[in-house]
């Protein structure tokens, strides 16, 4: 930027999206090609991880460097407590505008004092919107000669799905990923769901197109990430590797190298220290819990962590808001850990609520199934269906996957003798780590968040 030496930042948030459908982690479907020629000239993630896969403590983790239990941010539509500081308070004192444009979902200001650039509409492709809104703050900023950290939060990929051309899938000709059910009714969700991720893509080429023409492409940090996975089964709302694995690729002047893979593990947590460290902030010691990975980006081979961590909580969700399910989950490179504490009862949320009462009530004939009823209600299933339907609301104790092998996490190995010492190990880590974090019975956890949520019900 004119007068100015310092990098920028704009960093593009998807809304419950699944890396895995991105061309650049695989995918072979659904349409990317500005996401997977980002990864082709930058860096690409391969081991991020958010901690809960869920829209509110999601991005208060992404813009506060601080796990939720710190933030007090486990339930989602939650708010940061008293006193928590965010990228905001790093920036702004080394002279950047640092702005927020569309999605928030966080709060309260006091620990999120974005420049706040407007909300943008769900109903119809907000896209034109953006760009002009993005084009303005850009104008003002080169006016003012001050480095920009702009964010924008896209709502393409949440339900429910109003953008993108869904009419230029095949329904027919898309390929059902294994851990889901192949019915008519899913397959007509994917292909409005793959809309909307096109949708998001188109985005990321014309803000990349906008930094290009105003020549600021090359002192621009440009971020693109894929949130929590989707609403759709075994992804939001849990902690399988679905949900809590992000798709993060990066334009990172100076340090990206085309077509560059990090692998280690690196947590959403992560990124607001890595971009302070890069910009000349000096966090202070214990402020954040994330780790600067730019060591990574300078071709380090030395991990920023052994393990990332995941929670859940099922209260506070639309029909279930008082529902006790806790839970808790680690990962090293290789294998993850599942701990459900309460298992001897049921998990829900609010798509799975249709399955639910097909099941409990097989009398049940829904005229207009979604996904998960349309599994329920799909006859002459197979084993493997079978155990599918019974895992969208039972879990064991704990789970154990090996994600070399089985990516996908369709075979528990919890209680196998040949991976009892990798079991031991990552039970003995979380176990610890819930201790440290004050959350050793995640069950009474969450019954005092079902407590404080009933009393703000009753004073609502």
């Amino acid at each position: 930027m004119s007068g100015s030496a310092k990098q920028n930042v704009v960093f593009i948030l998807a809304d419950d999206m699944s890396r895995d459908t991105w061309g650049a982690y695989g995918g072979k479907d659904c349409k990317t090609p500005n996401i997977d020629q980002l990864a082709r000239d930058g860096t690409r993630f391969d081991r991020a991880y958010c901690t809960v896969a869920m829209c509110a403590p999601f991005r208060q983790e992404l813009y506060s460097g601080r796990s939720p239990w710190r933030t007090g941010t486990l339930p989602n539509h939650s708010k940061s407590v008293s006193g928590t500081k965010s990228i905001v308070h790093y920036l702004k004192p080394l002279g950047y505008r640092v702005a927020l444009l569309g999605k928030s979902h966080v709060g309260p200001n006091e620990c999120y004092p974005f420049e706040r650039l407007g909300e943008v509409s769900k109903k119809v492709d907000a896209n034109p919107e953006i760009l002009d809104k993005a084009k303005a703050f850009l104008d003002d900023c080169e006016k003012t000669e001050d480095p920009f950290c702009l964010f924008i939060g896209s709502h393409d990929s949440h339900a429910p799905f109003t953008t993108g051309d869904p009419s230029s899938y095949d329904a027919k000709k898309i390929t059902v990923p294994s851990y889901w059910i192949d019915t008519p009714e899913l397959r007509e969700v994917m292909i409005q769901y793959y809309a909307e991720i096109t949708n998001f893509d188109h985005l990321v080429g014309m803000m990349r197109k906008e930094l290009e023409k105003r020549n600021l492409w090359k002192n621009t940090i440009f971020m693109v990430c894929s949130e929590q996975g989707t609403q759709l089964p075994f992804a939001k709302w849990t902690c399988y590797d679905n949900g809590l694995h992000t798709g993060l690729v990066a334009h990172w002047p100076g340090l990206s190298k085309p077509g560059s893979v990090i692998d280690e593990l690196v947590s959403t947590a992560d990124i607001t220290p890595s971009l302070v460290d890069e910009l000349g902030g000096k966090l202070k010691k214990g402020a954040v819990d994330g780790k600067s990975f730019l060591s990574l980006l300078k071709g380090v081979e030395e991990p920023i962590r052994q393990y990332v961590y995941g929670a859940f909580t099922n209260c506070r969700i639309i029909d279930n808001r008082e529902r006790i399910y806790p839970i808790r989950a680690i990962r090293d490179k290789r294998y993850s850990l599942i701990y459900n504490p309460n298992h001897k009862s049921i998990t829900s949320n609010v798509t799975l609520t249709q399955a639910l009462k097909m099941i409990e009530d097989t009398q049940i004939k829904p005229k207009d199934l979604n996904p998960s009823g349309s599994w329920v209600a799909k006859p002459k299933k197979t084993k493997m269906e079978q155990a599918l339907v019974h895992k969208l609301h039972n879990r064991d104790e704990f789970e154990l996957y090996d994600l070399q092998k089985d990516p996908f996490e369709m075979k528990n190995l919890a209680g196998s003798a040949k991976h009892k010492n990798v079991q031991r190990r990552l039970k003995s880590a979380l176990m610890a780590k819930l201790k440290e974090l004050e959350d050793s019975n995640p069950i009474n956890t969450e019954k005092g968040f079902v407590s404080v949520g009933s009393k703000k019900g009753k004073k609502n």
